[in-house]
Order: structure tokens, then C-alpha cells, then sequence
């Protein structure tokens, strides 16, 4: 018992010297130990790389799970260390809810078929999402937060340490001064003199040591670094895989709605003049249609619908041609179609009785059909 009161006496008699040193060297009162230039580069380096590790990992957890609630929820059971429920994707939803649509509305009418291909896309990228979400969660998320917790834990543990041990050295430093002050006025050798060296002996011993500690972890920030660097270019390989599919899949929805356009928008010419819009959304585009250059009726060409347009009997009409960028890539199905290469120009115009969702495209000496969801008209 009288062991515990002495301990805690003595903590109390250093916590107090250490409030004193610290207030005077605030008030400029006191000699403060400075740190050389390359220690409070490390410092200052290690600051900015636990500022910017904190931002990036919140803003990512925004980014992968942009509902609030949703992320304090994940906090919770990550911190009770359970297994976080799985959850339905903004895609997977609506997904569902297109299908549920599709099934009230009529599963066989246009509309209900329409919704059922996207309702199937949106699934899959859904999917994707979760892949994506997944990925980066144990990829990027968990090494900034195990260096957060961990390695930068330590590191402020022992940062908080050194300034302790700084504190004592310049407590030791200031007694000695005093003591020998006093011992010059009384002009005899003080045995608080002795004492005084002897302590700030022991205080310069810890406080050189625990800087040794502290610059080695601080160096180390070099190692997080190449880390996090790693980590972030699995995430960017994650990331681009999840658009990669997004794309491909979204491809494959617009190949299968284009083919039934002309059953679902009869007679309405679909162009897509703006790359950012929806293939569907024909309302501007149809004005554009009406300047696409139609070659006159061949002589003895058979009416529509009755045989097959033959290309080699057809030039470019007299009245002018369009051209038009290809938005994306396009494998022809046979031979009188024109296979199309992403960002290429080519020549485009309409023959009489085509199908609306189709142009006649040329590039150099070759000449077929191309689909107009895969072109953007130019002036």
C-alpha cells in the first residue's frame, strides 16, 4: 500500500514538472530541445500521410456506399467484429422492380419485353457493383485502415512518449542551470549540483534512445507508402474491370433493344447524335433523319418488302451524303452489313423501304448496312 501511495506521488510530482516545463516554454520562459531538420521532415511527412490516408479512405467508403445509414451500419458490425448482412444493390433492386413491372404490365407486350432485357442488364450490373465493392473493400479499404489503427497507433504512442522525455530533459537542464546559479552565489560546491547533472545524464540517455525509436518508425512511413501504393493500383485494376463489364453489358442491352426498334417505334428514325445520350431517346434525332440523303428509286428495283436490296445496284445519291463518327464497335452479321471500328468516320445514307434503324454506310471501296444506335450523325 505504501508502495502504491510513493508511485503515485512520484507520477504526480512528474506529470507536474512536465505542466510546468511545457507552460513556460509556451510563455517563452523556458529553453525548449529542438529537433534536428531531417526529424521534422519525418514528422511532418508522416502528419501529411495520416491527414491524406484518412481523406482517401472516407471519401472512398462514400464512393463504394454513398447511403449514410448504410455505412454507419457497416461501422457498427465491423467494430463488434460480425460478419456485415449482405445487401441488395441500387441495380439488383431495380432490377427487380422492372421484372415485378414487366410481370403486371405484360410480359409479352413490347413494353413488358423491353423491361425484362433491362431489368436482366441492371442485374448484372449489379452484380458487377458487388464484385467491385468487394474488391475494393479488402483490397484498398483495409490497408489504409489497419495502418490507421495500427501502424499509426504506434507511432503516436511513441511520438507522445518522445515528447514526454523531451519535456524531463529540459526540466533537468533548467535545474541544473538553477543549481549552479546557486552555487556560484554561495561560492561552494552543491551537492544538488551533483544531482542535477546526474539526472539530466539519465534524461539525455531515455530522450536519445526514444528518438531512435521514434525516427526508425518514422522512416518506415516510406514502407506505407510502396503499400498503399500497391493497394492502389489493385483498386484502379478492380475499377476498371467493373466498367469494362458495365460496358460490355450495357453493349449488349443496346445491340438487343436496336434490333427491336423497329417493331416497337415503327417508322421512327433513331440516331444518336450526342454520345452521352440513350440510344432510345429519339425524340431530336428523328429531325436529324429527315436530312439523311435518300437515293431515288432504282429502275426495275422490286418494291419493299418484296426482295432483298441489292447494294451493288446502288450509289450515292445526287443530292449529297452525311457523315457520321461510330460510337462503338459493330461486327457485321454478313455480308450486307459494314463491320464498324469505335471513333472511325465513314459516309451514310438511306435507300427507300430500309428499315429506319438502319443506313446504308460506306468507307473507301466497301459499302453495307450499319445500324444508326452505333453512329453519331455529324453536320
Amino acid at each position: 500500500m505504501d508502495f502504491n501511495m510513493k508511485k503515485l506521488a512520484s507520477d504526480a510530482g512528474i506529470f507536474f514538472t512536465r505542466a510546468v516545463q511545457f507552460t513556460e516554454e509556451k510563455f517563452g520562459q523556458a529553453e525548449k530541445t529542438e529537433l534536428d531538420a531531417h526529424f521534422e521532415n519525418l514528422l511532418a511527412r508522416a502528419d501529411s500521410t495520416k491527414n491524406w490516408t484518412e481523406k482517401i479512405l472516407r471519401q472512398t467508403e462514400v464512393l463504394l456506399q454513398p447511403n449514410p445509414s448504410a455505412r454507419v451500419e457497416e461501422f457498427l458490425y465491423e467494430k463488434l467484429d460480425r460478419k456485415v448482412p449482405s445487401r441488395v444493390t441500387n441495380g439488383e433492386l431495380l432490377a427487380q422492380y422492372m421484372s415485378e413491372a414487366a410481370n403486371e404490365l405484360g410480359p409479352e407486350t413490347p413494353y413488358g419485353k423491353t423491361l425484362i432485357k433491362v431489368g436482366e442488364t441492371e442485374k448484372r450490373l449489379g452484380a458487377a457493383e458487388r464484385d467491385f465493392i468487394h474488391s475494393a473493400s479488402i483490397n484498398f479499404l483495409t490497408p489504409l485502415r489497419n495502418f490507421l489503427e495500427g501502424d499509426w497507433r504506434t507511432i503516436s504512442k511513441e511520438r507522445r512518449i518522445l515528447q514526454n522525455r523531451r519535456l524531463d530533459l529540459d526540466a533537468c537542464k533548467a535545474r541544473l542551470k538553477k543549481a549552479k546559479a546557486a552555487e556560484a552565489k554561495a561560492a561552494l560546491w552543491s551537492d544538488e549540483v551533483d544531482k542535477a547533472e546526474q539526472e539530466l545524464r539519465v534524461a539525455q540517455t531515455e530522450f536519445d534512445r526514444q528518438a531512435e525509436v521514434t525516427r526508425l518508425l518514422l522512416e518506415g512511413i516510406s514502407s506505407t507508402h510502396v503499400n498503399h501504393l500497391r493497394c492502389l493500383q489493385e483498386f484502379v485494376e478492380s475499377q476498371a474491370t467493373y466498367y469494362a463489364q458495365c460496358y460490355r453489358h450495357m453493349l449488349d442491352l443496346q445491340k438487343q433493344l436496336g434490333s427491336t426498334q423497329g417493331v416497337i417505334f415503327p417508322g421512327t428514325f433513331v440516331g444518336n447524335t450526342d454520345p452521352a445520350s440513350s440510344p432510345l431517346s429519339s425524340a431530336s434525332l428523328a429531325t436529324a433523319a429527315a436530312t439523311i440523303p435518300v437515293v431515288p428509286t432504282v429502275a426495275g428495283m422490286p418494291p419493299a418488302g418484296e426482295a432483298a436490296i441489292s447494294l451493288d445496284d446502288v450509289a450515292p445519291p445526287a443530292s449529297g451524303t452525311r457523315k457520321a463518327r461510330v460510337l462503338y464497335d459493330y461486327e457485321a452479321a454478313d455480308s450486307s452489313e459494314l463491320a464498324l471500328l469505335a471513333d472511325e468516320l465513314i459516309t451514310v445514307y438511306s435507300l427507300p423501304g430500309m428499315d429506319p434503324d438502319w443506313l446504308i454506310g460506306e468507307r473507301g471501296n466497301r459499302k453495307g448496312k450499319v445500324p444508326v444506335t452505333y453512329l453519331e450523325l455529324l453536320s
